[in-house]
């Protein structure tokens, strides 16, 4: 990465246009090649959200229970070009990813930093194991990313002085990104703080932001209408959440969780790009990103169930900020401190790559985060055994619906053709849809989130398969319940782990009496 002192706050002029753009690119290329490799190689497996999307695509709507409509979308239309294949179903994700790279070196240089200001930018957002993860799998929380890091750029781009339709773009970026997670609220709520208390209120002077949040409010609308048509169930989702699945986190936690999350070693970036935002004196047209970030942050923190991927979103600005605060540095001291600091931040991303990634096999990767000091966790109130739940999530699908089908073929002919499976989450229903197809199984039911929404089919109560739940339950419903096996699905959820599965004859009530009290949204 080439050397460049100037100021940072002041565009640098700089020979060609793509001047500085070697190093963000060679990075974006090394992360998309790193995903595609690892999915590639089968990594673990399919994520549980991944088979849940799988199915979501199969009920093309306005909305779901969990999550809007857009990333579905994008999912179906992904599926229909390039097929089911991991290499396909996170071909997006990785692409996203190579985007963030070069959008955070882009922040960089509109916030005036040279080649090595755009270079170290792009390093650190290559090295954030937060953003490895995120991009590692199909979900919203990819694409969410994508949507912040752009956000941010058109502001920097705003805030140098750019062309006031830009906040026309911005409209669409937030409204699309509306439509992808709920969450960009957070982003147009730390936007308007931003405006009213940094220079850039000036704007509010203009017809640009009151247009720029018409055009999302358009765009968003048709996932409003679907909220209000089916009584909003994504409140009654998040509400249940917050009280029952989401565990309490204290500040100081959520703190140093971000520190962790985005890699210790970039701690002294962001968070000397969050000063220089704040503080700099030819930082001051840029403030809004450092009040952005702090709107955010101190909401999550008030929320008091937030987790840490929740803020990662925004850290594509302080990372571009600290960059360039780095470059500024003068002195021979730091000539040579820039290029050891890259180094370390290079090495300690590809040193953390393995927590991130499922790149280790499950015992290697066992001894290799104990070496580190990392045990397995979740945000969520639920057991772990040997990995972390995002891991242990990719687990034992294709042996769990095994499992199901054996005991579905077990039943006489006249019964499988009437008989229905239920699952108690949305990860076993997706999963016994996706792998059930090669052993053909009926598609699955279950009251979880969106399931619950797609209702019964045109089961008559007279048989089904039940994975898992507690047999008192069962039998309240069941005229005879059988147990004919038990679910082994390895290194999975330990809640997935030794599931009875049953047989259920004669339903003591019809389906559309009984499926109203199986609704779970959670």
């Amino acid at each position: 990465m080439e050397e460049k002192t100037s100021p940072p706050g002041v565009v640098a002029r700089v020979p060609g246009c793509c001047q500085g753009w070697g190093a963000p690119i060679t990075l974006a290329l090394l992360v998309l090649a790193t995903h595609v490799a690892v999915s590639a190689a089968g990594g673990y497996g399919y994520f549980r959200d991944e088979l849940y999307y799988l199915a979501c695509a199969d009920h093309l709507d306005w909305g779901y229970v969990d999550h809007p409509p857009l990333s579905i979308l994008l999912l179906r239309g992904m599926r229909s070009v390039f097929g089911e294949s991991l290499v396909a179903l996170r071909l997006l994700p990785a692409l996203g990813a190579a985007a963030v790279v070069l959008g955070t070196a882009a922040i960089a240089r509109r916030l005036g930093g040279g080649a090595f200001a755009q270079g170290m930018a792009a390093l650190a957002a290559a090295a954030a194991p937060m953003y490895l993860g995120l991009t590692g799998f199909y979900s919203m929380n990819a694409l969410d990313l994508l949507v912040w890091t752009l956000a941010a750029l058109l502001l920097t781009h705003l805030a140098a002085g750019g062309s006031p339709r830009l906040w026309i773009a911005l409209g669409v970026v937030l409204g699309l990104g509306l439509q992808n997670k709920i969450s960009v609220l957070w982003l147009g709520g730390g936007i308007a703080l931003g405006l009213l208390l940094t220079s850039e209120r000036r704007w509010l002077r203009t017809r640009w932001p009151y247009a720029a949040a018409a055009v999302s409010a358009v765009l968003a609308s048709p996932y409003l209408l679907w909220q209000v048509a089916h009584g909003w169930p994504t409140w009654e989702f998040m509400q249940n959440a917050q009280e029952i699945k989401m565990v309490a986190i204290r500040p100081v936690e959520f703190l140093s969780e971000q520190i962790l999350v985005m890699n210790p070693a970039l701690a002294p970036l962001w968070v000397g790009g969050l000063v220089y935002l704040l503080v700099a004196p030819n930082a001051r047209r840029f403030r809004l990103l450092g009040v952005l970030y702090l709107a955010v942050m101190l909401l999550l923190l008030a929320n008091g169930r937030s987790r840490a991927s929740y803020l990662a979103a925004a850290y594509p600005a302080l990372l571009a900020a600290g960059s360039c605060w780095i470059e500024g540095l003068a002195g021979a001291i730091a000539r040579v401190a820039r290029p050891v600091y890259a180094a370390v931040v290079l090495a300690s991303g590809v040193m953390l790559a393995p927590l991130a990634l499922p790149i280790l096999p499950v015992e290697q990767y066992a001894r290799y985060a104990a070496r580190l000091g990392i045990e397995p966790s979740t945000d969520e109130h639920q057991e772990l055994a040997t990995l972390p739940q995002q891991f242990a999530d990719m687990h034992g699908w294709p042996e769990m619906v095994a499992t199901i089908a054996g005991v579905y073929h077990s039943l006489p002919p006249a019964e499988q053709a009437r008989a229905a499976i239920f699952a108690q989450n949305y990860g076993e229903a997706a999963a016994i849809d996706f792998f059930g197809r090669a052993h053909g199984l009926p598609h699955a039911i279950s009251g979880h989130n969106s399931y619950w929404l797609w209702g019964p089919g045109d089961w008559d109560g007279s048989v089904a398969v039940v994975l898992g739940g507690d047999e008192e339950d069962n039998r309240e419903v069941c005229g005879e319940l059988i147990e004919a096996a038990r679910i082994d699905c390895g290194h999975c959820m330990p809640y997935e782990n030794d599931q009875p599965v049953w047989i259920c004859r004669g339903l003591k009530l019809p389906p559309g009496e009984i499926w109203p009290r199986l609704k779970e949204f959670i």
